[in-house]
This record gives structure tokens, C-alpha cells and sequence, in this order.
């Protein structure tokens, strides 16, 4: 048979990854105790889908960078020494298994709700109601107006990503990836809609995009960059106020233009996560966001959302990504990439089972013979 090109190692900045299948950030929600660490129940999942039967490379659930970060309930955070702790079983689970495994460092922002913050309102760049729904510990609720940020709360958020990397690489992880997508903070100032500001971080794409690399900047003081991935990308799942308009894809362009300038590990790009007809983005259904993408971020891409083992050999033989992101499909596949390597089905989840609940739908999958 011809090797699949999904189970072909690949060498990034001196690291050797078994194969290229990427385990996608999944929120699971199993942080169910008052510190939001993760433990033994975390190490196992994880090593599960470790090694080259399962991950190339694993990328966390995303973790809290500090509590005001915090906008889903049960999920852990990176913002303390008892957290650290807790992830350095993860890590040290998976390194045993031969893989190699990145922190998603993550903020909220208008996406939470004042249940998490002490009945305070999240903090945002500009006071717009992101008008989506968050996960709460009594389920989800409708979003509020936020705060907007001051300068000062601002450079705090600035010093929380760096200072979460800074606590990842000594737990044990192999990297960072930073969340600067879908419907959380980055993408809250990147956005026309809900950045309103009239100061140096909002109004034009370059005072937009400030907070990101000055996160960037900030993070290249405490790790290499080559162990430093983005995810970013004009997909937003067309909810609440991030709909695509005129704006939304020229940002995105600028945006991962400009990550040129840095030695990055990798760029995790997200396809089309509904249907653009009538969008300014509609141009980017299917093949065609990698196909954009490629042609502007000269670094390693990683492709995902709705990609299944037959596209995403496709789309690395064709040289529109390196890498390949699964996400629901290692929730009942742990060892996802023996299932491709044989042809073996790949089992479908079910959604009950996705947030909460402990080991059940969480580490009692089995593996194939």
C-alpha cells in the first residue's frame, strides 16, 4: 500500500513527531473539583491518545491563563502552583508514552458570564455584548455586556499569557499554543463589532491585532518561539455578533501575514465551521480556506474542522497543510491513527458524553488488538 501521508514523522524545529495526526484541542469539562486542576483521571486520557497509534502531537484542552479568564465551567487552569502540579502528571503520562504534547492557553473575555467572576461583569476591549451563551456550572446562559479593558488590564492579561507559559513549559509541556480564534478575547479585538476603542488597540487592523503580539513579544521572553503555536483564522461559527462581514477576512489576511515575522511551531487553521453563502467569506468554503491560507503563512499548517482520514491525506499530499487536527474523532478512537494506518472504522461519539461526567465517555475507550 502506499504510505498514507497523515502517517508519515514529521521534523518541526528539531522535534520529531511520529506521525501527523494532531489531537485538536477538546474541552471535556472534567476539572469537577474547586481548584480546577486536572489528575490522574487527565493522565490517562491523555497517554491514551499518546504515541504513534494515536497523536503526532496532542494539544490540550484549552487552560485558564488567569481566573478572570475562566468562561466554562469544570475546565482547568494553568494560573497556579496546584494547577502545574496536576499537569505535570499529564505530561510526565504522555512523555512516557513516546508523545509530545502543547498547553492551549486561553481567555475568554465577553464570551464568559458574571457566575464565573464574582458577579462581575467580564472584561472585554469594548463594552459589546457578544450576544453568544456560556457554559455554566447551572448550564448555559446568555452573555452580558462586558467592561472594557483599561491599559492596565490589559498589560495584566499580557503578563497571564506570558506567565501561563512560562508554568506550562515547567509542568513538563513540549509547547504553547496560543487560543487567538474562534469566539474568545483575541478575536474579540481583532473584530470590527466588538472592538469599539478609539486608543492604540483599537480601529485600524494594526491597533487590533496589537494585543496579539504583544502577547507574542511577551511570551518570547520566557520561551523559544519555535515552541509557540497560533490558532487563528476567520472561521467563528457565524454566532451572535462574529457573523463574517467586510472586515473578517482582510483582519484574518493581516493577522497571519504578519505571524510571518515570527519563528512560529505551527499555525492551527479551522475550515469553514458553517455555511458563508452570502458572506464575504464565502469564498472560503471547503479546500479553498486552506488553499487561501497556504498561500500567505510560509510556516507549518495545521488543518482542521470536518476533516475525515481520505481529506486529510488529500490535503497533505497536496501540499495545502503539514498536519491534520481531529477532534471529536479521538474521543472514542484513542488510538485514531492505528484505526487509519489499518483501515479499521473509526467509532462516532456521542455528545452526551463530551463535557462532565468522569471516567465514563472519558478514559473507557478501548484500543483495537
Amino acid at each position: 500500500m502506499t504510505p498514507q501521508p497523515l502517517l508519515q514523522p514529521i521534523e518541526v524545529h528539531g522535534q520529531l513527531l511520529s506521525n501527523r495526526v494532531v489531537m485538536a484541542p477538546l474541552t471535556r469539562a472534567r476539572a469537577e473539583n474547586a481548584w480546577l486542576e486536572p489528575g490522574e483521571l487527565q493522565a490517562t486520557y491523555y497517554a491514551q491518545r499518546a504515541g504513534s497509534r494515536g497523536a503526532g502531537l496532542i494539544i490540550s484542552e484549552g487552560t485558564w491563563v488567569s481566573p478572570q479568564a475562566i468562561g466554562w465551567a469544570d475546565v482547568p487552569g494553568l494560573y497556579n502552583d496546584r494547577q502545574a502540579a496536576g499537569w505535570r502528571m499529564v505530561t510526565d503520562a504522555v512523555h512516557a508514552k513516546g508523545g509530545t504534547i502543547f498547553a492551549q492557553l486561553w481567555h475568554t473575555g465577553s464570551s464568559s458570564h458574571p457566575s464565573f467572576l464574582g458577579g462581575e461583569p467580564p472584561l472585554a476591549p469594548s463594552a459589546v455584548n457578544p450576544m453568544v451563551s456560556s457554559p455554566t456550572a447551572t448550564g448555559r446562559q446568555e452573555t452580558v455586556t462586558p467592561k472594557a479593558m483599561g491599559r492596565e488590564d490589559i498589560k495584566a492579561t499580557v503578563r497571564a499569557f506570558r506567565d501561563a507559559t512560562e508554568r506550562a513549559l515547567d509542568a513538563g509541556f513540549d509547547g504553547v499554543q496560543i487560543q487567538a480564534g474562534y469566539l474568545y478575547l483575541f478575536n474579540q479585538f481583532l473584530n470590527s463589532r466588538t472592538n469599539q476603542r478609539m486608543d492604540e488597540y483599537g480601529g485600524s487592523v494594526e491597533n487590533r491585532s496589537r494585543f496579539l503580539f504583544e502577547v507574542l513579544e511577551e511570551i518570547s521572553k520566557v520561551a523559544d518561539l519555535r515552541k509557540v503555536g497560533v490558532k487563528a483564522g476567520p472561521s467563528t461559527g457565524e454566532q451572535g455578533v462574529f457573523v463574517s462581514h467586510d472586515d473578517t477576512v482582510p483582519t484574518a489576511d493581516y493577522v497571519i501575514r504578519r505571524l510571518n515575522d515570527y519563528p512560529l511551531h505551527h499555525l492551527l487553521l479551522m475550515g469553514a465551521m458553517s455555511d458563508l453563502t452570502g458572506t464575504p467569506a464565502a469564498f472560503l468554503q471547503g479546500d479553498e480556506m486552506f488553499k487561501h491560507y497556504r498561500a500567505i503563512y510560509k510556516g507549518l499548517v495545521i488543518g482542521n474542522v470536518g476533516i475525515d482520514r481520505e481529506r486529510g491525506n488529500r490535503l497533505i499530499e497536496a501540499g495545502l497543510v503539514d498536519m491534520v487536527a481531529f477532534g471529536r474523532s479521538f474521543i472514542a478512537n484513542p488510538d485514531l491513527a492505528h484505526r487509519f494506518s489499518i483501515g479499521a472504522e473509526v467509532l462516532p461519539t456521542e455528545p452526551s458524553i463530551h463535557y462532565g461526567g468522569g471516567a465514563r465517555g472519558y478514559t473507557d475507550f478501548s484500543e483495537l488488538a
